[in-house]
């Protein structure tokens, strides 16, 4: 892979990582904790959302963004290093 490839396929990798570590730590820093107080005024079943973010909301945003990155990065991978 040459070196413009090379630049490429990092600047595309840190990107991917930057926009799922934003969108985590929006979700487990503001949702869970920062909005808490806002979002306990919506319900799931009789649990207040906030409640329901910082327990278990943000868990299962965690294991979906981790799903996301694997998808993502296997395009990534094709993408940049099958074309030599």
């Amino acid at each position: 892979m040459n070196s413009d490839r090379r630049r490429a396929y990092w600047r595309a990798n840190t990107s991917l990582i930057r926009n799922l570590l934003i969108v985590w730590g929006f979700v487990s820093l503001g949702c869970s904790i920062l909005l808490v107080k806002p979002l306990n005024t919506i319900f799931i079943g009789k649990l207040p959302f906030g409640f329901w973010m910082a327990q278990q909301g943000s868990i299962y945003v965690f294991v979906i963004l981790i799903f996301i990155y694997a998808v993502q990065m296997d395009k990534i991978d094709r993408k940049y290093k099958n074309r030599d």
